[in-house]
């Protein structure tokens, strides 16, 4: 039986990664949690210093310095939790666009730190311990947790479809399957698994047109994704849908200092299109949601729903549901 045992408190540890899938999985050894829409932070406590981290290790505790403030007073020595910070809508959904206005405007008060996983508490570390008894412990810690700011993410165990269904019907992005019985392994790896109700992908920018008409700064964004075989921008399509007069201003300040001669992609497009454009550095992630791909990859009727600076453009790669690796039966 695997126990917790006292370790030396890293700095950051490496969050576990989920695959997607095209359905969700089946079976009681599963366990179900809802998608969040926002930015995944895992949180380092050791006494009064509170850290906000990116996936990736970035230092985002100067952005949130309420949210750290709060966390000081939960009722542990020290502690390292994963979750997803977020903003909600009226209707209770996390929104990303939103949760990026809030941090905007620093209205980063209202925002809530939805947390599924602990990794050490009080000098133990947590991460051989099975899934469901990781949980538990998170649940005692957070019992007594201001709600406004630090909420469990419930969930439930068995009847993926359903739950994902039910996910879709009320215009969640989609679930994360656990396996119950896991332990926390740093990574991408099939014990965790997303299933999403809508194309949503991170995708580089790598240009922009000229605007037309009564639009400002830009007409739309080119944008690609690495061939994970040559590491080469795969040219995708442009999204012109989703900004905002503020947001239209904000993203042409970034792309400005970004600008180069040549299209950054393997395959750009030319002509007239080409002679429209201007080419930036591929540096910037954007979220775009879309309703599915062409047969040589391009995206249909894309929308951008905002700049993902917790993501970094030389991973972005086009993900495709992955193969939960199910064998078949041999016939004797």
């Amino acid at each position: 039986m695997a126990r917790s045992k006292a370790a030396p408190f890293p700095p950051f540890v490496e969050p576990q990664l989920a695959t997607l899938v095209s359905t969700a999985p089946e079976g009681d050894m599963w366990l179900h949690e809802m998608k969040f829409d926002g930015y995944r932070i895992l949180m380092r406590i050791e006494g009064d210093d509170v850290r906000l981290f990116t996936r990736r290790g970035n230092d985002w505790t100067g952005g949130m310095p309420s949210l750290a403030k709060a966390a000081a007073e939960l009722p542990v020595e020290d502690a390292m939790f994963d979750g997803e910070v977020v903003a909600l809508r009226s209707d209770g959904v996390s929104d990303f666009q939103l949760l990026q206005n809030t941090l905007s405007s620093r209205g980063e008060s209202k925002l809530v730190y939805y947390v599924f996983d602990v990794l050490f508490a009080d000098g133990e570390d947590l991460r051989a311990l099975p899934l469901l008894e990781r949980k538990a412990r998170l649940a005692e810690i957070l019992k007594d947790a201001d709600k406004q700011r630090f909420r469990l993410s419930d969930h439930v165990v068995g009847e993926g479809p359903a739950f994902f269904g039910k996910a879709c019907e009320l215009g969640l992005e989609g679930i994360v399957s656990k396996l119950a019985d896991r332990p926390y392994r740093s990574g991408r790896n099939k014990d965790w698994l997303k299933t999403k109700c809508t194309k949503r992908q991170e995708f580089v920018i790598g240009g922009f047109t000229r605007p037309e008409g009564t639009r400002s700064h830009f007409g739309a964004l080119h944008l690609g994704a690495r061939d994970e075989k040559s590491g080469d921008l795969v040219y995708v399509g442009k999204v012109g849908t989703g900004f905002s007069t503020k947001s239209l201003g904000e993203l042409h300040r970034r792309l400005e200092p970004l600008v180069v001669d040549e299209a950054p992609f393997r395959d750009p497009p030319g002509g007239a299109e080409a002679a429209r454009s201007t080419w930036v550095k591929p540096v910037l992630v954007a979220e775009i949601d879309f309703t599915e791909r062409t047969k040589d990859g391009m995206l249909r009727h894309p929308t951008f729903k905002g700049l993902r600076d917790d993501k970094v453009s030389a991973e972005v790669v086009v993900e495709r549901p992955a193969d939960r690796g199910r064998k078949k039966k041999r016939r004797s």
